[in-house]
């Protein structure tokens, strides 16, 4: 059980093709982008027979810029907001790059599926429709195809960056010009000779931000809160700052003045006009860009507060202030959907889906979550985990605790989550990665100690055998 905990050595691949097992309970993964591929892997080299089902032609979802399963928001300009070896799978690292490019990214995942062999267990231009619970327990897949298969387990891999957000209630007024998502933002030259505002201090905001201000007439940044943004690299040496945090054993409140000093040498973009945070650094989700700080300084992206209303070619803002604009771009996040589930089902109302560690719903069994979290580092090495560790399960090698227990566990992390977070639908799956496989590994051991004693019942059934 060594491929079970992260940071051990992983066992060697087997010379060709690995066999499934007929005796084991049967999944369907969906999705092949960064958390799919990782579900796929496993179960293939835990024996777990699957079918991956993909919408587009290939690999990578959000990382492959313009994928035609057209569900990607990745622009040109867009590199990882975590260094590559925070980001890479424990046993086919990506390299020394430091923030790679999407790019490099869509290609590590091309290697990856390639190097260990299971490209033709994903079935590609294909989608999964619709997906029900029936009473004796097995899932009904509906396929694109018009085809029905019935599976054991279901590993929902579809990711959450997809389906826009937009502001809500929508800003009073009209609007002459272009009002777009970065969802739908391809290219800087977009941009070209436009006055630009754009919506939003996440991370897509500033890369937009930056590429108005280097490519558009008039570049304005409007936000109706104060951010910290750090910058990804600092030092004479350049060093990626996610490689200089501490280990996860360290107490919360030492941690936290680490990231005040990061804050610190990376300067405040308070003093060019935005409000100044109501929340310590490290209680929100990270804003990190190097660009940004330096296009404020030189006025070359222009502060200015939340939007007032929409007054045709014109935009007016909170502090009474009113500029022309002819696109205004909203970088205001997206919302958590699962369109094969009916929502009486499963459903993520203000994308807030409780989850036990961010993986196993406690009541259903036999419907797994990987990568639904916003972590505060890279989710492949987190969504990695969550795949072997629900092959583990799926292979009777880690039984679940109780549903009771489970349940528990929740309202404490939730109660945590909400000492330290502020709220909003940004941050209802906000988890300190570090923290999160630290928990994950100690479960994952305790579960294993359940299963060799033979506590609790097989929490799936094969279909090969009655439940």
């Amino acid at each position: 059980m060594a491929y079970l905990i992260r940071g051990k050595a992983a066992p060697e691949r087997p010379e060709g093709a690995i066999g499934p097992d007929p005796t084991l309970p049967r999944a369907c993964v969906i999705g092949a982008g960064s958390c799919g591929i990782a579900a796929a892997k496993a179960l293939y080299e835990a024996r777990v027979p699957f079918d991956c089902f993909e919408a587009g032609p290939v690999v990578g979802g959000l990382w492959r810029f313009e994928n035609p399963n057209g569900l990607s928001g990745a622009y040109s300009t867009l590199e990882m907001n975590t260094s590559g070896p925070r980001m890479s799978f424990s046993d086919f690292p990506i390299g020394d790059e430091d923030y790679p490019s999407h790019a490099a990214v869509g290609d590590y995942f091309d290697r990856y599926v390639d190097h260990f062999g299971f490209r033709d267990t994903i079935t590609f231009e294909t989608k999964v429709d619709h997906i029900e619970l029936t009473d004796d327990g097995d899932w009904e897949v509906d396929l694109s195809t018009g085809e029905t298969r019935g599976y054991d387990a279901v590993l929902v891999c579809n990711g959450h960056h997809w389906e826009p957000r937009w502001p809500e209630p929508p800003f009073p007024g009209e609007f002459a010009g272009t009002e777009m998502h970065a969802h739908d933002y391809r290219r800087p030259e977009q941009l070209a000779g436009k006055r630009v505002i754009v919506v939003g201090g996440g991370n897509s905001g500033m890369d937009i931000a930056r590429d108005a201000a280097d490519f558009a007439d008039a570049a304005y940044l409007s936000l109706r809160r104060g951010v910290h943004v750090l910058r990804k690299r600092l030092g004479r040496r350049r060093k990626p700052i996610d490689q200089t945090l501490p280990p996860p054993w360290i107490p919360w409140a030492i941690k936290q003045r680490g990231f005040e000093v990061i804050r610190w040498r990376s300067g405040s973009i308070s003093e060019y006009g935005f409000p100044q945070p109501d929340h310590k650094v490290g209680h929100a989700h990270p804003t990190v860009s190097d660009e940004i700080h330096d296009r404020l300084q030189v006025g070359a992206v222009i502060a200015k507060p939340n939007i007032r209303e929409l007054r045709g070619d014109r935009v007016l803002f909170e502090d009474g202030s009113e500029v022309a604009a002819d696109v205004i771009l909203y970088c205001t996040g997206y919302r958590v959907s699962f369109p094969f589930f009916d929502p009486g089902f499963i459903a993520a109302p203000d994308n807030d889906l409780p989850l036990y560690l961010r993986t196993f719903h406690p009541e259903i069994e036999g419907v797994y979550f990987l990568g639904l979290a916003q972590p505060l580092g890279a989710i492949m090495p987190m969504a990695e985990q969550q795949a072997k560790w629900v092959a583990a399960l799926l292979r009777g090698e880690y039984v679940l605790p109780p549903a009771a227990e489970m349940r528990a566990d929740i309202a404490r992390s939730r109660e945590a989550h909400a000492k330290r977070f502020y709220r909003s639908a940004r941050h209802t799956m906000e988890v300190d990665f570090d923290e999160w496989m630290r928990d994950a590994q100690r479960e994952i051991k305790r579960g294993a100690e359940r299963a060799a004693r033979g506590r609790g019942p097989r929490p799936v059934p094969t279909r090969a055998s009655p439940a």
